[in-house]
């Protein structure tokens, strides 16, 4: 029998201890290291697998792509043009004028096209005036500067019963929205203005343009 203090014994604290190189962990635990790392792996894929799924979720709530129907809003964007829309945690009270919005299809219009939702540039916002003298627009007065259309570009049907002395007023909560072909635009000069509740989001990316892929930000 050997003791405590032989040399060549066991210590009776450690007389438990796991052999052949085995971790503490796996003493401790009680079980094999490969069924650790097993659960450590599924714990890791669950975790990737819940991610991912947020992720996508998120993507799909905070954007959404839209396709542009007809030419009204030429030459910024074209038929079948592909927008991404900012839509989640918008709020209309963001919008600023010269945004290009995605609303919901007016009550009012009664153009042609189908009952889909509309894409327009907002040209005048809640509360402002507005009115239309040759080819120019004015908004509170002063000429709008629109760099977004090409030089020279005919108004088209000008602004309904609104001059320098009586413009126009959008009322609260109220945009006045064109087109950029404003030659062919069916828009606010038809229609009236929209509510700021019918917006469905601001365009915030063009990444499909003259059928090929491309990029510019808004």
């Amino acid at each position: 029998m050997t003791s405590a203090a032989d040399p060549g014994g066991v210590p009776e604290d450690v007389a438990g201890a796991p052999e052949d190189g085995a971790s503490e962990a796996e003493g401790a635990a009680g079980r094999p290291p490969g069924r650790g790392r097993a659960r450590a792996l599924a714990g890791w894929a669950v975790a990737l697998v819940v991610a991912l799924s947020l992720a996508l979720g998120l993507r799909a709530f905070v954007f959404q792509v839209f396709s542009i129907p007809s030419s009204s809003m030429e030459s910024t964007l074209d038929i079948n043009d592909r927008i991404l829309v900012w839509k989640a945690f918008f709020n209309w009270h963001d919008v600023h004028q010269g945004d290009i919005v995605v609303f919901t299809h007016p009550p009012r219009d009664h153009c042609p096209g189908p009952d889909t939702d509309l894409v327009k540039r907002v040209i005048a916002l809640p509360g402002q005036t507005i009115y239309s003298a040759g080819s120019n627009i004015y908004v509170d007065g002063r000429r709008l500067r629109e760099p977004y259309l090409p030089p020279h570009e005919p108004l088209g049907p000008p602004i309904p019963a609104a001059t320098s002395r009586a413009p126009f007023h959008v009322p609260p909560g109220e945009f006045y929205v064109m087109g950029d072909n404003r030659p062919i635009s069916c828009d606010s000069r038809f229609w009236g203005p929209i509510k700021g509740t019918s917006v469905v989001g601001k365009a915030v990316v063009l990444f499909w343009h003259d059928d090929r892929p491309g990029f510019h930000l808004f």
